[in-house]
């Protein structure tokens, strides 16, 4: 059962189920940012008090990053194992014969989206979890003021906006192709199901892509 996971396909599976995970991890995470648009910060504080306490998010967190390393290192693995064997990319054509310019430049994307995803980490989760927060209380509740060091960036530095709004297109270009790409090698892969799971990863990646562009946009424009 395990000489699966050491073969091409295996490994193909594995970088799927953990694509599949990561763009669950999305909806949740967009769910959470989006509540930066609403009243004064206050509904933001407490979305990032409750995920920053509660056990369970605590738990699933390193399982998260497992996942974040599995998918960026069998990617690398099976990318610059099929361009040694052919000159082109790994899952470069649709089942319909429809080559892309996301399917054809994955790996590219996603080391634009890594670059981004480490800056975006030593600016946010790296000092929310071990860097010296302002407070706030709320009915008597202490809670890292989150939304100062959130807001502040966007407004301060648009540059950081700007940044983060290529991020946002660029995310959704690469899940317009990975969430069909994903689904498919895990099985649902017929004829019928190909065709809905395109039109369902294209609903996705709008939804993933706008979604993360309307913070800084908000902030550009209204802050």
């Amino acid at each position: 059962m395990m000489g699966i996971f050491s073969s091409s396909i295996g490994k193909k599976l594995i970088m799927s189920i953990t694509g599949i995970f990561l763009m669950i991890f999305l909806l949740v995470h967009l769910s959470v940012n989006l509540t930066l648009l609403v009243g004064d910060g206050e509904t933001f504080n407490h979305a990032a008090h409750f995920m920053g306490t509660n056990p369970l998010v605590k738990i699933i967190e390193p399982i998260l990053a497992a996942g974040f390393i599995l998918h960026i290192f069998f990617a690398t693995y099976i990318t610059l194992k099929n361009r040694g064997t052919r000159p082109v990319g790994y899952t470069q054509t649709s089942r319909n014969g429809v080559s892309t310019w996301p399917s054809k430049n994955m790996y590219i994307l996603g080391g634009l989206i890594l670059l981004f995803l480490v800056i975006h980490l030593s600016n946010f989760f790296w000092k929310m979890r071990y860097g010296e927060m302002p407070t706030i209380t709320y009915n008597g509740l202490v809670m890292d003021d989150a939304y100062s060091l959130v807001a502040d960036l966007f407004i301060k530095y648009w540059w950081y906006d700007l940044l983060y709004l290529a991020a946002a297109v660029l995310l959704g270009l690469h899940l317009s192709h990975g969430f069909w790409a994903a689904f498919q090698t895990v099985g649902w892969n017929g004829t019928k199901w190909l065709k809905r799971l395109e039109v369902i990863a294209y609903i996705y990646a709008v939804i993933i892509g706008i979604g993360f562009s309307v913070i800084p946009l908000y902030f550009l424009i209204f802050k």
